[in-house]
């Protein structure tokens, strides 16, 4: 039976993520027959119930969409004839070019979608020109230049006798250096995924597969897909000339999909799937060495998405988020000599671990700067400082998005010149908040700027900065207003004995035909109720890098490790939670949303959970066994709403208790006037405590600026604090040099007069740790009232008003 367990936590980062977005579990169904059938057809080996579930919740409702999905031979793409005149546009002006010899410029992208765009087009065009000859590649140095055409990078290319360029991953929206090379004689073809300008560009072909409608079986190719596509329709014009297959490119167009976050359905599911098996054949046959030799270094074997995600794909960005100049991943990628290849693979190597390094401080900098902010104010995190290095501020922004759940933008004026100081940066959103919308509200602030809703780039005027962040703010409350994150969708209920059958093969095996994984087609989420979470043998941090790379560098990642356990079974099985110390692992029962992995924890690959959500859990074994007598509790909290006994005398309580002593007051009180007592709280959703105190500090800072007093009812209702939460807060803000009552009746705050001494911080520290952990005990005990059974509910209270 689990208890109600004090949360402790030496980290000021509370085991439950900010903000927290509620669960919602995903209605179960009985599998009709015929997809039973089938899947046991094709696959005997596996139970087939659980993939069963999620192919129905997922939407696939017949033989066909079933088969098409599982399995890539089943499935019929889109022809490029699919981009109708464009494509005919394009391969009609490339043929043009092949027959004068003239020269002809790819342009790409710096991120692993534009490089390997860039790859593909580099390999496919050079099946008709010659390479280094009338075949060249350009990618803009990321430290140095934005992303898309510059009026100085066509100067360039038109004084080599550059007549045609054509693009990948970038350019829809360079109205103005498209013209620029329509005065210069230079035409271009665009293959692109980006946001559509308001009018097509004025280019000799447009192959963009937004000008699809959304559910186009084409309209979510990333930029190296759009590429192969154009590659594919050559291959059909002028079939008797490439001497290398067309699917040699797969590997290369799953890499680009799969690092680029797209939504892997229709056809990039397809080429995702195809490209993952070319992929795997990689180290038993390195076809391509630079890509056998990163395999290797990060420990992967290329038939999983996630080897891209997290092995190939950030070793190939780490290139030009650190240098710049990307041009050393396209020879990586494509390269067919084993030594240039291991030279190379070892350089993105030992350069994504410097990457991890930069990141990790600029994270660390970030954080400094949210701390004297009041994010209660703040809707849209903006946040600059003329040293951040730019190549790594979209992944930092992306780390803040998620942590504090809204968009965050991250900007730098490295580089700039003092004489016309400009800002460089990355934007990046969470589910549910268009960031290229908000951005485009900003066009007139703002030198530049593209992207897609989740991710963006930008520039502006350093003099702008202040205006753009009121404005873009202003923006998010007037047309979101009050955001609150989507619920956590999670696809099955499951116990560890479910998990651990054949040592977790079984499971995985079965959960692994559903892959490649991405938007559209997420990691299926297991919920595994009441359950424990053991500390496993082994260090908080891992040293990231490889020996076999000689020069690496170490970079210490937090990485805890743990064995879970429930009372299904007295098997534990291991587990990881990425970027949390083990003082941060709950004691006590737990609800948990893990995804199952194979992978290196230790020496060794290994079937093992990764835990992405947790909370406190409620105990069933006590509901399962109610207290004898008349249930005098109600449960009108929203999952289980039932007011039909309105008609009786009842005390309702609508504000979730803070502890068991208030609780207590509220059933001797239903008791003394022979009423019912109704938990009619609703459910919200849980504040990391750091953020709690954030906002208590904010909300001082206001009170001191503009004098305004406020009641400490008012506080506590506010901020949502108990009593004795809301009394050490106080007292920590007087430890920090606010000047103010911590036991008055109406809070008046004076701005801190000094900075503080070494001993007074000290004694802060110890005060805001107090604040904390009230702050997560009190968070603890509204968890568990919100979802505890009444039943277990009315048996304690009758237990403490007894004794």
């Amino acid at each position: 039976m689990c208890a109600p367990t004090k949360q402790t936590s030496n980290s000021l980062v509370d085991f439950m993520r900010s903000p927290q977005a509620p669960w919602q579990l995903k209605p179960s169904q009985s599998p009709p027959d015929w997809l039973m059938e089938l899947l046991h057809l094709r696959f005997p080996i596996h139970d087939g119930c659980f993939i069963a579930q999620i192919l129905i919740q997922r939407g696939l409702q017949d033989t066909d969409s079933v088969l098409a999905f599982l399995d890539s031979r089943h499935y019929q793409p889109t022809p490029p004839s699919a981009f109708g005149v464009e494509m005919e546009r394009a391969v009609d002006r490339l043929v043009q070019a092949r027959d004068r010899q003239e020269t002809v410029f790819i342009w790409g992208d710096f991120d692993a979608d534009g490089i390997t765009a860039t790859a593909v087009l580099w390999e496919g065009l050079g099946q008709f020109l010659a390479p280094e000859r009338s075949l060249h590649f350009f990618i803009p140095n990321r430290l140095k230049e934005s992303h898309g055409l510059s009026i100085t990078g066509i100067d360039a290319l038109a004084a080599q006798g550059t007549t045609l360029i054509v693009t990948c991953d970038t350019g829809s929206s360079d109205a103005a250096e498209i013209a620029h090379a329509k005065q210069l004689g230079v035409d271009i073809i665009i293959t692109d995924h980006h946001t559509l300008p308001p009018n097509r560009p004025a280019v000799t072909a447009f192959l963009n597969s937004r000008t699809f409608p959304p559910g186009h079986p084409l309209a979510h190719l990333s930029g190296v897909a759009v590429a192969y596509k154009l590659i594919e329709a050559l291959y059909e014009k002028l079939p008797q000339i490439p001497q290398a297959p067309l699917e040699d490119l797969l590997d290369l167009v799953a890499i680009g999909l799969i690092a680029d976050l797209v939504q892997l359905t229709g056809d990039c599911r397809y080429l995702g799937q195809k490209g993952l098996l070319r992929l795997k054949q990689q180290l038993a046959n390195p076809t391509r060495p630079g890509v056998a030799k990163l395999l290797e270094f990060c420990n992967r074997t290329g038939d999983r998405p996630s080897d891209i995600a997290f092995g190939i794909g950030p070793r190939i960005n780490a290139l030009s988020r650190i240098h710049g100049d990307a041009h050393e991943g396209v020879e990586l990628l494509t390269t067919r000599d084993p030594i240039r290849a291991a030279i190379l693979a070892e350089s993105a190597e030992v350069t994504n671990l410097c990457r991890k390094e930069v990141q990790q401080r600029v994270t660390r900098e970030a954080q400094t700067y949210l701390e004297r902010l009041d994010l209660e104010s703040i809707s849209v995190i903006v946040l600059s400082d003329p040293q951040w290095p730019v190549g790594v501020l979209g992944l930092v922004a992306s780390q803040l998005s998620q942590t504090y759940g809204r968009p965050a933008i991250l900007l730098s004026s490295a580089g700039s010149s003092p004489d016309t100081p400009r800002l460089r940066g990355s934007a990046r959103s969470v589910r549910g908040i268009d960031l290229y919308t908000l951005l485009q509200q900003q066009a007139h602030l703002l030198d530049r700027f593209g992207g897609h809703p989740f991710a963006a780039g930008l520039s502006l005027p350093v003099a702008n900065l202040p205006l753009f962040n009121a404005s873009i703010n202003q923006c998010f409350r007037q047309t979101i207003g009050q955001w609150t994150p989507p619920p956590l969708a999670i696809d099955l209920e499951v116990t560890l004995a479910d998990v651990v059958k054949e040592g977790g093969v079984r499971l995985f095996r079965e959960l692994q035909q559903l892959e490649p994984y991405g938007m559209g087609n997420p990691a299926p989420q297991l919920l595994i109720r009441q359950c424990w979470l053991e500390r496993r043998r082994g260090s908080a941090t891992q040293e990231m890098g490889d020996r076999s790379a000689p020069s690496a560098r170490k970079v210490r990642a937090k990485k805890t490790r743990f064995m879970l356990r429930d009372s299904s079974t007295s098997t534990l099985f291991p587990g990881v939670w990425w970027g949390h110390d083990p003082d941060e692992l709950p004691p006590g029962c737990c609800d948990v949303v893990v995804e199952l992995e194979y992978g290196q924890l230790y020496k060794q690959p290994e079937y093992h959970l990764r835990l992405t959500a947790i909370r406190p859990a409620a105990d069933r074994e006590a509901a399962a066994d109610p207290a004898p007598g008349e249930l005098w509790l109600l449960d009108w909290r929203p999952l289980e709403a039932n007011h039909n006994e309105r008609s009786q005398p009842i005390l309702c309580l609508d504000r979730c208790p803070n502890d068991w002593e208030e609780l207590d007051i509220w059933a001797q009180q239903a008791k003394n006037q022979a009423e019912k007592l109704a938990l009619a709280y609703p459910a919200s959703p849980l504040t990391a405590t750091t953020l709690k105190w954030q906002q208590l500090a904010g909300l001082a800072k206001y009170l001191a600026r503009t004098q305004q007093q406020i009641s400490r009812d008012a506080l506590a209702q506010r901020l949502e604090l108990g009593g004795r939460s809301l009394c050490l807060g106080l007292e920590a803000l007087k430890s920090v040099g606010f000047k103010l009552d911590p036991r008055a009746k109406t809070i008046n705050v004076q701005t801190p007069p000094t900075p503080l001494t070494e001993a007074e911080v000290a004694i802060a520290t110890q005060s805001i740790q107090n604040f904390l952990n009230a702050v997560a005990e009190e968070q603890f005990q509204h968890g568990y009232f919100q979802r505890a059974p009444v039943e277990q509910l009315q048996q304690t209270l009758e237990q403490r008003l007894m004794g």
